[in-house]
């Protein structure tokens, strides 16, 4: 029986996943026995500072009070991405991407009619009350609201390395997680080709049966030891660096942002996300297309046009190679955060993406080492799956942009996935709809396509007259939409009213 499992590295993939089987697996309480080995000599990448809603119910899952890492973690609510100058580059060019599905998302074909009906205002915010929210800065959530309940659906803004300070303090304290801080040396085999003990620098050998590597970009175990390959994906996703930097506040009730900005740029975007005591601001660029010392140019002007300081921390600088593992579970490793891959961080999908590994590892963990194969089996042919449909959601909103301004736009406009081209086919006489994505657990939704590519342009030839009665029925769902935006601006409080009473008093159990 599958008794002892080794997480090799922490931060934020580590500790999730050490959390999730630790809480699920009754770690302490005589259930998994869990070791998790992390380097004191390897500090975490520490700039994934966006989640999905997902991570509410991972967080609860695990036993977290919300309250706790708000005031941990330098926490703030996200409700979903604006993309400025990705369709035209102009300065009035901007759509959003929330959170909230649109009123009445599967009911009726809500494209058709918003074309039909009212082609002049931006889709998202006919749909959809959350762009409104967004704009006002309004939290979503009031403060008798519980812990992970919503008003309107919501993910968070975090500091990534308190995250994993907060999370190992808790996998420690609460759930039985043993802890080595250690070096690891060598990787020990059994004669079946099977890892037997990682040996550290320290103490000594430390065995397993399961051992999952969160080792981050060097991809320690499945990659180096097991040589499973990297497949490229930089003739897709062409970005392949990054500059951050964090920012004070002018002042300290300076409104917090609630959703992530990206601002397209000539070779790339620049994210800009809020915290209650810093902005977290980067360029993501490609580095065959655009030089360092340029992409710092573009960086420093955002900073100053959008009200930061003109003197600033020299930029961190960060490379990756876009792809994932031709494999993520090999034998007995398994893989899960930047060692079984990274695209950009457009969508914010990397901590997704470990938080479903995590949780599909912790519903299916074997029981024996015979049923592993067949675990790893599933696990691999999902997350192949997963991992292409989140390249072809990226790339979705660079083929849609209309810029030509750079050979940067103008190549990403012409390489367009199979999968991808033959959506967008379809797209041009329907909209997206579940019958595209059927999976029980897809990465993305048939909404969010419906939001990149009517808020970037996009425009459907539906082939047929709507029907009268399905009118009617969007324009009721129009009207909620509109009706809840008026209600949800009024009783809602802003972003840093809300994260302020957090700290100070929490917020209900549930």
């Amino acid at each position: 029986m599958l008794q002892r499992i080794v997480i090799v590295g922490g931060g934020s993939a580590g500790w999730l996943t050490a959390g999730l089987l630790a809480a699920e697996h009754r770690a302490a309480h005589g259930g998994l026995h869990i070791t998790l080995i992390e380097s004191p000599d390897v500090p975490p990448i520490g700039v994934g500072e966006g989640t999905w809603p997902s991570m509410r119910d991972t967080l609860r899952r695990i036993g977290v009070s919300e309250s706790d890492f708000f005031r941990e973690c330098d926490a703030a609510f996200k409700q979903g991405s604006r993309f400025n100058r990705w369709t035209t580059g102009g300065d009035d060019d901007a759509y959003f991407h929330p959170f909230s599905l649109p009123q009445g998302h599967g009911e009726v074909n809500l494209p058709e009619h918003w074309l039909a009906q009212h082609p002049h205002l931006p889709f998202a915010d006919l749909v959809s009350y959350q762009p409104h929210l967004c704009v006002a800065g309004r939290a979503p959530k009031q403060v008798v609201t519980p812990e992970y309940a919503s008003v309107a659906n919501y993910g968070y803004h975090l500091d990534a390395g308190k995250f994993g300070v907060f999370l190992r303090k808790h996998c420690l304290e609460k759930l039985g997680v043993h802890y080595v801080p250690d070096h690891v040396t060598a990787v020990n085999s059994n004669d079946n080709g099977d890892i037997a003990s990682l040996q550290t620098a320290r103490h000594g050998a430390v065995e397993g049966e399961l051992f999952i590597d969160c080792t981050g970009m060097q991809s320690l175990l499945l990659g180096q030891h097991y040589g499973i390959p990297l497949i490229s994906q930089k003739h897709v996703l062409y970005n392949d660096s990054a500059l951050a930097v964090q920012l004070p506040y002018p002042a300290a009730d300076t409104p917090i942002a609630s959703q992530t900005s990206s601002t397209a740029q000539s070779a790339g975007w620049i994210w800009d996300i809020g915290l209650p005591t810093r902005r977290g601001v980067g360029h993501v660029y490609a580095s065959a297309y655009l030089s360092d010392d340029e992409a710092e140019a573009q960086l420093r002007a955002y900073i100053v046009q959008t009200g930061g300081p003109r003197d600033i921390p020299q930029p961190r600088k960060l490379s990756f190679h876009p792809g994932y593992r031709e494999q993520f579970w090999h034998r007995n490793c398994v893989a899960i955060g930047l060692s079984a891959g990274f695209i950009e961080p457009l969508e914010a999908s990397a901590l997704a993406i470990v938080e479903m590994s995590a949780a599909m590892l912790s519903d299916d963990l074997p029981a024996t080492r015979e049923a592993m194969d067949i675990v790893a089996g599933r696990f691999n042919e999902a997350f192949r799956y997963r991992w292409e449909r989140v390249i072809d959601f990226l790339k979705l909103h660079y083929v849609l942009s209309r810029r030509r301004d750079s050979a940067y736009w103008r190549d990403n406009a012409v390489d367009v996935p199979e999968r991808l081209a033959g959506l967008l086919t379809l797209w041009r006489h329907r909209a997206p709809s579940r019958s595209d994505f059927n999976r029980i657990e897809e990465v993305f939704p048939a909404a969010s396509y419906q939001y990149i590519l009517y808020g970037m342009g996009f425009r459907s030839d539906f082939s047929r007259a709507p029907k009268p009665h399905e009118a009617a029925q969007s324009d009721a769902y129009f009207q909620e939409a509109a009706t809840l935006t008026k209600k949800m601006l009024h009783g809602l409080p802003d972003n840093r009213s809300l994260i302020n009473h957090i700290k100070l008093h929490g917020l209900q159990k549930i």
